[in-house]
């Protein structure tokens, strides 16, 4: 198994993957990690990789070029290879973005990932990451739990700790990982009430944000954000927001308050089909 993360600071993964199980099977030969510097992707001179928002809105949005030509460069992909809506990796590949508004890491999922045979995983940083990698680059985006970390940094750290420990021969004794407080089967158990408590605190997600340029790759920047009208702006993120928790995690939205525009918003997305 090989783990690639790319990320802004990559002095961060300096101590935590030199310890236990994750150096033990680095060691042994059955895990390999490999950091990349973000800005070693970009091509201005101040490494930019980051920029403010189309629509409006406080805080900066990562960049689509420099990851899209990172993951290109690490995979041997032609520059701008995909014709249709999103990047084919090689097989046996993921390519994972850390997002608090991903579907959420569980047991299952390090369990999915383990026979892969390669993990690309970006680092969000600020206030998010430009929408077309999301839905054009990544295979999938993941979220570590209902809180808000300041990169996908530690999440990166972690599931490389989970997956590794089930790769054959890591942990020594195979039947460890079955035996193990989340190694479920079936179908998953259901929550405790302190964990529906806690999830109904949370409000949805956050809504999708694009950064320039306005068009990259053919994939152009909603018009509803340039436009300049504010109150169509306002809605269409709140109902890209409502889309996003619905496909990525429904479970939210039965301990969100919503508004009378809100379920007039979710139930027009559910009359559309699958978002």
């Amino acid at each position: 198994m090989r783990f690639d993360i790319i990320t802004i600071f990559p002095e961060f993964f300096d101590g935590p993957l030199d310890y236990g199980i994750v150096r033990r099977a680095r060691e042994a030969g059955l895990a390999e990690v490999h950091v990349h510097d973000l800005r070693e992707f970009t091509h201005d001179r101040h490494r930019t990789v980051d920029d403010r928002p189309f629509g409006g809105g406080e805080g900066m949005v990562l960049k689509p070029e420099p990851l899209f030509e990172a993951v290109e460069s690490l995979l041997e992909i032609a520059e701008g290879q995909p014709q249709g809506p999103a990047l084919t990796p090689p097989a046996g590949t993921a390519i994972v973005l850390l997002s608090a508004s991903g579907r959420l890491f569980q047991q299952e999922t390090a369990r999915r990932f383990a026979p892969l045979e390669r993990i690309v995983l970006l680092c969000g940083r600020y206030e998010g990451v430009d929408e077309r990698v999301s839905e054009h680059l990544a295979t999938e985006e993941v979220s570590v739990g209902d809180f808000v970390l300041s990169g996908g940094e530690l999440p990166a750290a972690m599931i490389v700790d989970a997956v590794t420990r089930l790769l054959p021969g890591a942990l020594g004794n195979e039947a460890s990982t079955v035996h193990e407080s989340f190694s479920l089967t079936g179908s998953a158990a259901p929550p405790t009430t302190s964990q529906a408590s806690r999830v109904a605190h949370y409000a949805i997600l956050d809504c999708p944000h694009y950064t320039r340029p306005a068009e990259f790759r053919g994939w152009a920047v909603p018009q509803v954000l340039i436009g300049g009208n504010h109150e169509q702006i306002r809605r269409w993120r709140r109902q890209m927001a409502l889309a996003k928790t619905l496909r990525n995690r429904p479970d939210l939205l039965a301990g969100a308050a919503l508004s009378d525009e809100d379920q007039r918003l979710l139930k027009e997305l559910r009359r559309q089909g699958p978002v």
